[in-house]
Parts: structure tokens; sequence; C-alpha cells
């Protein structure tokens, strides 16, 4: 009896579980028997490692054969188990030598002529290979460099099964040139990379020219874009068609920092998983970047399919941002498949096979507009939806999904000065980036020593506790608690924004100005509290533009001038009439439910 092993690696989600896979040859009618859960695509590995062994110039054992995958209670599925199954059948045979291959983990699909190969997962399964004490993976040629970012750990990347037999029988290695026809790529590929669905990773051409100063006017919506970036906070856009919000989203990736070591890691992993990993590029460092259409399915957002889930938008997104335009016109059902996520972090899935855990640390941006015709105001003018219309438009965007929400800002329509002048004052995406960037870094010192990394993951405890505020800064804060208008997570979210804030102004800590603006990012639009350029502006920022406004708008925002210091909101009440208590009222003044007539005025 002849009796080999190798090792290989099983993917249930992003992580990797160290397969053994073993190989005996006893004396009986030649046949082969594959063991150990393995799903449809494994299965037909017999017939593919037979053939490849064959056409490699290597003969095929004539006897009984059984290859065993263990452990047997872990699922298998894919073809990347066929170098490991046909090293441990040739070293079975005598034509290895099994402690060559015993510490030795093979990742790789066989194709019928010997070739080996790339397949999805390498970046994940060497990461769980290094952690189990290996130090010798080989893969495909194509993923060598994929997995060769994973520290601590000798790579060997083969073109054939020929090649890999030469390179452990010290034999003189046959030469495989790179099949590639003219302007086609490698064919070897096919199949690695599936359709990007919507995700952007690395930063292509379009990406690139995309600045924050082509958006015209929206200084409000700019400054909630910049304080997002620079705290990792989900925000809420909401506003007329045509007002810039997808434009404002789709510039959100290039302001947040780049990728550290272990994020990249992270990122990658879960695209190589996926199959969006772009050949040639196998470190993702940048933020990515998944906006998927409002038809896409609760599978497709959160994860799963068939068998072991997969990856979705929510995992695409890891450390990047998810932008759900029209958010009203997704299913409530995938809006409210987003709140655990948002809490946690992860999304755990369970299924029939199994169950996992998928990173989804991501910041989540929405878009929406007023009601279905997009032209609602509180002034009414031009809608043609019914209130009952626009309270059900409205409503799809369930109350606690938008209590998970920092930032909801209403962006009002671009004014025809601000679209048709050339505003040089408007601030482009390196200069917003550079400010984010030093925010980070200001957290980042703050919370060393932490598992957190921006403002967005502290626990509200942690901020109430660990960091003391400057005294009185809570009071605007705890007054909207008692009055219902703020929940006890609202007060948590508000203190994160809060400290975004206070790093992108350069203090130690928030001020009751910073409690202000974080409120009024957060509820300003319902409690008529005003949030415009100026009171986050510097000096020598952009100019007030209230002018390009409405009078009576410009008038309610700007009130009689007093507070409007960077950061700091004007008094709500300044500048407004009193109102009179009923008890204080003339006797001549009709009550609300008097007429004139029946007070004989």
């Amino acid at each position: 009896m002849a009796f080999a092993r190798t090792c290989s690696v099983a993917l249930v989600g992003v992580d990797g579980v160290i397969v053994e896979v073993q190989a005996d040859l006893e004396p009986g009618v030649a046949a082969f028997t594959l063991v150990g859960l393995p799903d449809k695509a494994l299965s037909e590995a017999r017939d593919r490692v037979r053939a490849a062994v064959v056409n490699s110039g290597e003969a095929w054992p004539q006897r009984k054969l059984t290859v065993g995958l263990s452990p047997a209670s872990v699922p298998k599925s894919g073809s990347g188990f066929d170098l490991a199954v046909a090293c441990a059948v040739l070293a079975a045979a005598e034509r290895l030598d099994p402690s060559a291959i015993a510490d030795l983990l093979l990742i790789g699909e066989l194709g019928l002529d010997g070739r080996v190969r790339p397949v999805r997962g390498v970046l994940p399964s060497v990461l769980a290979a290094a952690d189990a004490g290996y130090e010798r993976v080989v893969v495909a040629d194509q993923t060598a460099a994929e997995a060769a970012l994973v520290p601590g750990v000798s790579v060997i990347g083969v073109r054939s099964l020929r090649q890999l037999i030469a390179v452990l029988t010290g034999a003189p290695e046959p030469e495989e040139p790179a099949d590639r026809l003219a302007g086609r790529p490698d064919p070897l590929m096919a199949g690695l990379m599936l359709p990007t669905a919507g995700v952007r990773g690395l930063p292509d051409a379009a990406a690139a020219r995309m600045d924050l100063a082509d958006v015209a006017g929206q200084y409000e919506a700019r400054r909630a874009l910049e304080i997002a970036a620079a705290g990792g906070h989900h925000l809420y856009l909401k506003g007329p068609p045509g007002a810039g919000k997808t434009m404002l989203a789709e510039r959100l990736p290039s302001l947040l920092p780049r990728l550290t070591q272990q994020e990249a890691l992270e990122v990658t992993a879960v695209h190589s998983v996926a199959g969006l990993l772009p050949a040639g590029r196998p470190l993702i460092d940048h933020a990515p970047y998944c906006s998927p259409h409002h038809s896409t399915t609760m599978p497709a957002i959160v994860g799963g399919g068939s068998g072991l889930p997969r990856p979705g938008a929510v995992s695409l997104a890891h450390r990047g941002v998810l932008f759900l335009d029209e958010a009203p016109e997704f299913p409530v059902r995938v809006l409210d498949a987003l709140r655990q996520p948002l809490e946690a972090g992860e999304v755990v899935i369970a299924r029939s096979a199994g169950s996992l855990r998928l990173p989804a640390r991501f910041l989540l941006c929405l878009a929406a507009n007023p009601c279905p015709c997009g032209r609602h105001s509180r002034r009414g003018e031009g809608c043609e939806c019914t209130p009952a219309m626009v309270s059900r438009y409205q409503g799809r965007l369930s109350g606690p999904l938008l209590d998970r929400v920092d930032l909801q800002v209403q962006v009002a329509p671009v004014t025809r000065a601000e679209l048709m002048q050339r505003d040089t004052s408007a601030e482009t995406t390196e200069i917003v980036a550079a400010r984010v960037l030093a925010a980070r870094e200001r957290a980042a010192a703050r919370l060393a020593g932490t598992p957190w990394r921006t403002n967005a993951e502290v626990p509200g405890h942690e901020l109430r506790t660990r960091w003391q505020l400057a005294s009185g800064a809570l009071n605007d804060a705890a007054r909207q608690l008692e009055r219902g208008l703020l929940t006890a997570r609202g007060l948590d979210r508000v203190l994160r924004v809060a400290w975004t804030v206070a790093d992108l102004a350069g203090r130690d800590r928030p001020e009751q100005r910073d409690i202000r603006t974080a409120l009024v990012l957060r509820t300003g639009a319902d409690q008529g509290l005003p949030l415009t350029e100026q009171f986050f502006r510097r000096p020598d920022r952009a100019p007030d533009r209230s002018s390009d406004r409405a009078p009576d708008r410009a008038a309610d925002r700007t009130g009689d001038g007093s507070g409007e210091r960077s950061g700091e909101l004007p008094d709500p009440g300044a500048g407004r009439r009193p109102v009179r208590s009923r008890s204080a009222r003339r006797p001549t003044d009709p009550t609300p439910t008097e007429t004139p007539e029946e007070t004989g005025t």
C-alpha cells in the first residue's frame, strides 16, 4: 500500500480552513474515489487530474485510488484542490518524494493539458496558510504576486504540472511560455475575474477626473461630505433631481485616505474571493466604491447565494463607500437588512450548508428625492404628488435605519448664479482630502491603544466617560433628548460627529458649538435650524453666498450675524418674532377657534 499527503485550503467566506489531501493506492480494480464533502466542481477533479497527469508525460497508476479531503465535515468547493490532488497521487505512486510535499500547500486548478490555472481567493487562502505555520505555498504564476503580499511565506508560481514536478524533483525546468494572442488577454485568466457589479476598487481614469470643485454650489453638502470622510460617518443626501447628490457621492471615495496595509489586505481578500481583483494589480490600497442598482436583490446586497454564501455589496464596500442612489426605490427588506452591519461592522449569514461572518465596515451614503416627482418642498410649489404619496415615499426609509445615519443633509436646488458663474473659491478634492487626512491622524492619535480607528466606530459609552467634553457642551443635545427629538443612539452619534468636527477644527475636545453643529447635521432640517457654509468656513474661505438664495431663506440663515464663528451656530431664536402665550393675548385677539365675526371685530 502506498500513501502520501499534502495540503490545500477550503474557503468559508473570506476565511480559510486548512485541508489535508490524502492519496491512498491499493491493489485492485483501477478506480478513482474522491471523498470529503466535495461539491460538483470538485468531484469533476477526477477527470481533470487524470488527463493533466497523462498529458504531462506521467503514468497514471492502474490501481484502486482513494483521495480523501480532511476534515471531512467541512464542505469543499471549487477547483483549487486539483494541484494538491495531482501531487498527492504522484507521490503515492512514488513519482514524487512524499516528504517533499508533506509541508507544502498547493492551490490551483489543472487544465486537461496540464497547465495550472489561477483560482479566486488566493490571498485569504495564503493568509490562512501563514496563520497555520506553512512557509511554502505553490500557486498559479498569474496569482503569485497576490500570494506574495502575505509576509513570511515563500511563494512558488508555476504555469504547468510539468514545471512543478521539475521543481520538486530537482530536474531542469521546462519552458512554459505565456499563451497570449496579440491584443488578447491571457486565456488562463478566463473565469477568474467576474463582472464588476458596480464595484470600483481601484482609481480608474474616470474616477481620477472627478473633482469636488466640479460641484456647483452645495456648500452645506460639501461640508457634510468632508465630515463624513473625516470620521467615517454615514450620510443621507435628500434633495430634488439635478441638485448634485450623485456627483457628491461619487467624489466621496477620493476624500478618504489610502488604506493601511492591514486594511488593504482585508479589502483585497474580499475582492479576491468575489472574483473582482483586477489582473496585474494584486493589492487594493484605495477605498472601494460600490453603487448597486435599486433592483438589486438582498443576497446581492448582504451576501448569499446557493451553497456557501458569497460576499455581497456590503462586504465589497468594506473600508470604502456603499452608495445607494434612489434609496426609497430599494425594497424595504433590503434597506432594513443594512441595520445590523451598520452597527456591527460585519454581516453574519446562516445557510443550511453553514454560517459565516463577512466584513462589512463601510461608509453608507444614501441619496433620495423628496417625493416621487422630485419637486416636493415646504412651499409645495410644482409638486404633483398628494400628501399620502409623499408620506408613503419617504416612509420607505424606516426610522431605525435613519437613526443609524449620522449626517442627514437637505440638498437645495442649484441657483442660476451658482450654475452659470465660475466659482473660483470652490475647494478641490486635494485640499479637502488633506484636511480629512489631518483629522484622521488627530483621531488616530487619540484612539491609539484602542480597537477603534475612526470616531464613527467608538461606542457612545466610551465617548461619554473616557474622553470628557467641555463644560455645558451637551446642554442642547440633552434638551433634544428630553423632548423626544433625539434617541439614545442618536445622542451617541451626535457625540461622534462632534468629535470629528473638533478634529477638523484642530480642537482638543468638542465644545458647545461642535455639538450644535452635529445636531444641525443630524436634525437641523427637521427643527428648522439652518445650515450654511458661513457657519463652517474660516474667514479666508469661500465668501458668503446667502445673497444667491431666496431673500427669505437668506434672512433666516444669516439672522443678525451673531455667533458666526467657524463651527458655531447662531441662536435659533434670534431675529424671530416672539410668540405670545394664550394668557398674554389681548382681549380683542381672536383665539385659534374664533373668527373675526364671533369676536365682533
